[in-house]
């Protein structure tokens, strides 16, 4: 049986010292996590006294086997029982987990190990655990690796009854990996009082956490998004949350909706291809069985939000009781533990339709009328209390609302900095606490509405073309092609920038392939005034980050590496 809502409890909004204290407080209710697996079916019940149980006698467990408290483990984050609890164990360890990906559906044994390898060496850790299934793999990991145990939970060896660490507010809590370090593992060390202070701006101020309220969540736990808001959040709320893998999202995305209505779960989040893949199957899917009138915050969070699959999502789901007005979209990153702004509750997505040449030559947030050379930019709320936002031009002055600049950020939810990469925090983070985040956005009545990203800006003849412009255009107007189907950039030809756009085509006939080509390239022509290098790839050839998102820059490093090949034969 899943651990209930529990309407009537008295709830702390998060306002402990530690991620401890928080475990410690949860226990004393009935509310807790619950693990489904991968055909929706409930694998295991994990009520927050359990979890403390079982977690500090892991504790114990741990520093048996020869860790020491300050030691870093690499936590390989199956959504399981067992990762919650080894997560959990090392906070009362005093030890610093690192939650690392899983492997890739389409990798590939020898890339995902070495992957696991730079990361482990990366973090300085002194373990890795995993679940059992990989405990062959674990083991390989291992080889050459100066750790002091590989392996599941279950062949820790028995405690010794070692005394468990007083927990520090300022402590490490947990070393996150950013979605797109994967080749140089970039880790952000995240405190106790970092973690909750986000944890309270998120409960108490961005999502306003009622007694009634429950979570559910299909994304992965060693992304910031799920870790942070799908399994720290809530339980620092008392809240219970259910989890289901990212695995049986993709092969059937209507569990998550069906697990909304059956569960009763208020609160859910996914980037924006979760809704879109979510439409997609409900064309032609009985979809009478699902509720999702109670669910009040549709969440929109991790990647940049498109406004078409959205509408399409409300109206497809509508009939099950849907309302447009639980979207709530939202802007943070791993840098700033996760959230940095929310917008209003129930407003629904308020999105801007801007002049793209005026965006593009002027950096101005000009608004006009819907046409083929204007697109919708969403605002994704106000800073979090406690937080700040500014736009900043190339020489650092603040720029005025409505300007296109470099966003920056401050407040008590910002990482201590890179683990073990002074040179890396520096480039990043001031001495007086602003986080240059690598966006570009602008402000508009005081919300942040984001453009892109400054490493992925496309400068052609002076102007500023945002790659996911003509991605999402080819996307939505070329029959066949889907989210994530096409990457846009930048590259040097015949010792000029051109823009290269790579499209994944699934047929291997020559009139269609050549087809594709030409309508790519005469539409982006049309819609864009640019002349486009149409690049033909296989269906899954474009790579992904771990958290789903098109990595722009790795399908650019993987183009010019070709590029390199072809001219030395």
């Amino acid at each position: 049986m899943i651990t209930p809502t529990a309407p009537d409890r008295a709830i702390r909004l998060a306002d402990f010292s530690t991620l401890v204290e928080a475990l410690d407080f949860a226990a004393q209710g009935e509310t807790g996590v619950n693990l489904y697996g991968l055909r929706g079916e409930l694998a295991e019940a994990l009520p927050y006294r359990e979890l403390r149980v079982a977690a500090r006698e892991i504790a114990e467990r741990l520093l048996a086997a020869g860790l020491s408290p300050g030691d870093r483990v690499g936590l390989i984050a199956e959504t399981d029982a067992d990762f919650v609890r080894a997560f959990f164990a090392c906070q009362y360890a005093g030890l610093t987990p690192a939650p690392l990906p899983l492997p890739a559906p389409l990798g590939g044994r020898a890339v995902y190990l070495d992957q696991i390898r730079r990361m482990l060496q990366s973090a300085k850790a002194s373990a890795l655990l995993g679940p059992a299934s990989m405990d062959a793999w674990l083991k390989e990991i291992a080889e050459g690796q100066d750790l002091s145990f590989a392996g599941p939970l279950a062949e820790l060896p028995a405690s010794q009854g070692q005394d468990l660490p007083v927990i520090a507010p300022d402590g490490p809590c947990y070393l996150q990996f950013s979605s797109g370090s994967t080749r140089f593992p970039t880790g952000v060390l995240v405190t106790h009082r970092a973690l909750m202070a986000n944890a309270t701006a998120i409960t108490r101020d961005g999502l306003q956490v009622r007694p009634q309220d429950r979570a559910i969540s299909w994304l992965p736990l060693y992304h910031d998004m799920g870790l942070v808001g799908f399994l720290l959040s809530p339980l620092a709320a008392q809240m219970s949350v259910d989890l289901m893998p990212t695995g049986a999202f993709v092969r059937r995305p209507l569990l998550w909706l069906d697990l909304i209505g059956r569960n009763g779960a208020t609160i859910s989040y996914s980037p924006t291809f979760g809704y879109e893949l979510c439409a997609r199957r409900g064309e032609n899917a009985a979809l009478d069985h699902l509720d999702l009138s109670g669910w009040r915050i549709a969440g929109l969070g991790g990647d940049m939000i498109r406004t078409k699959p959205l509408k399409d999502f409300a109206e497809r789901f509508a009939a099950a009781g849907f309302s447009p007005s639980a979207f709530v979209a939202s802007y943070g990153m791993a840098e700033a533990t996760l959230a940095l702004a929310m917008a209003p509750l129930g407003e629904g997505l308020i999105s801007e339709t801007l002049d793209v040449e005026r965006l593009e030559k002027d950096g101005l947030a000009v608004e006009a009328p819907q046409s083929p050379r204007t697109r919708d930019f969403a605002r994704n709320g106000p800073p979090l209390p406690g937080h700040e936002l500014q736009i900043r031009d190339d020489r650092g002055d603040v720029l005025p609302e409505r300007q296109v600049g470099r966003v920056f950020a401050r407040g008590p939810s910002l990482m201590v900095g890179y683990f073990d990469q002074p040179e890396a925090t520096s480039h990043v983070l001031s001495a007086d606490g602003w986080l240059d985040t690598g966006d570009i956005g602008y402000l508009s009545d005081g919300q942040i509405v984001l453009t892109g990203r400054s490493k992925d800006l496309i400068i052609l003849n002076g102007r500023n073309i945002w790659p996911q412009d003509l991605e999402w255009t080819a996307e939505a107007e070329i029959a066949g092609l889907r989210s994530g189907d096409v990457a846009a950039f930048s590259a040097p030809t015949d010792g000029e920038e051109a823009v290269i756009v790579l499209v994944q085509c699934r047929s291997s006939d020559p009139e269609v392939r050549q087809r594709l080509i030409q309508e790519v390239t005469d539409l982006l022509r049309l819609r864009h005034s640019v002349e486009p290098q149409v690049n033909l790839v296989g269906g899954h050839a474009l790579p992904q980050t771990s958290s789903g998102k098109l990595s722009r820059s790795r399908a650019k490093a993987a183009y010019l590496a070709e590029l390199g090949e072809r001219a030395t034969v």
